[in-house]
């Protein structure tokens, strides 16, 4: 495991979530050569199968925001990366970072990060007070319709945004006074995505695979981007998966299997 206290400080932080990214879609396109970006990145461990905090988006991230990100599909006591000060928790470790707050955003903050969210489904939209409780966590945020679902090119979009965000001074990484909290929801996988697959008319597994597919194909943009700032560590996991038919179930928010099992891995750059 990280040791946290040492990433706390020195690095900026990124939350990756692959919003609705199912474990065994994210595993099989990895196994089949169909990902060859995020396999680029993951290196031979791939992705971690893990269990989601939470079965739709906006419970998922309360908890992730609390600092229980998914916990590992096995038995067993698992330290956590970051937390909150909580009498008597038993996943605090020696390796975790113990924060101050009532969210680790603010907590992060508390430290001199500078925290920004990129959103992208609807409970990250502003719209409305509903679409602005986890944005309003944030000490800047973003979202339009570009990044939203339904939209192609949405991971596209968001990438563009965060270059802009970015310093371009390469090999003058941000200093440590000036650390960053980003928070990146990626809303490509999401219902509808039946367009990333040519001909398809309904959503699938097949093209929930080829969303993942788009989004591995613009890795590389995003991560050239972080990496000019310096030391960052990079989160990746899903929030929760969706179901396509699976025991006749559809869509998210129940007790499926499919739902509750996700994606995770993290990666330190440079």
């Amino acid at each position: 495991m990280l040791d946290m206290n040492a990433i706390v400080g020195t690095h900026d932080i990124v939350l990756v979530t692959l919003d609705t990214l199912r474990y065994d879609v994210a595993r099989t396109a990895l196994a089949d050569g169909r990902t060859p970006n995020f396999a680029a990145r993951l290196g031979p461990k791939g992705w971690e199968e893990r269990h989601s905090p939470g079965s739709f988006t906006y419970a998922a991230h309360h908890a992730i925001f609390a600092g229980f990100f998914p916990t590992p599909a096995r038995p067993g006591r698992h330290t956590r990366l970051l937390a909150l000060r909580f009498a008597r928790s038993e996943t605090i470790g020696r390796e975790t970072c113990v924060l101050d707050g009532p969210d680790i955003v603010s907590g992060l903050a508390a430290r001199g990060y500078h925290t920004v969210c990129v959103g992208g489904v609807g409970f990250f939209s502003k719209e409305n007070p509903l679409g602005s409780v986890l944005p309003g966590l944030f000490a800047e945020s973003h979202w339009s319709r570009a990044f939203h679902v339904g939209e192609r090119r949405s991971f596209e979009h968001q990438i563009a945004l965060i270059d802009r965000l970015t310093p371009h001074a390469v090999g003058r990484p941000a200093p440590a006074d000036r650390r960053r909290l980003l928070f990146l929801n990626v809303s490509a996988l999401h219902r509808p995505n039946h367009y990333y697959l040519p001909g398809a008319r309904v959503d699938s597994i097949e093209t929930h695979t080829a969303a993942l597919q788009y989004v591995d194909t613009h890795l590389p943009s995003l991560m050239a981007i972080l990496e000019r700032r310096g030391p960052t560590l990079v989160v990746f996991m899903s929030d929760h998966g969706t179901a396509y038919g699976d025991d006749g179930y559809r869509g998210h928010r129940i007790a499926h299997p499919v739902v509750w099992t996700v994606p995770y891995a993290e990666v330190r750059l440079p």
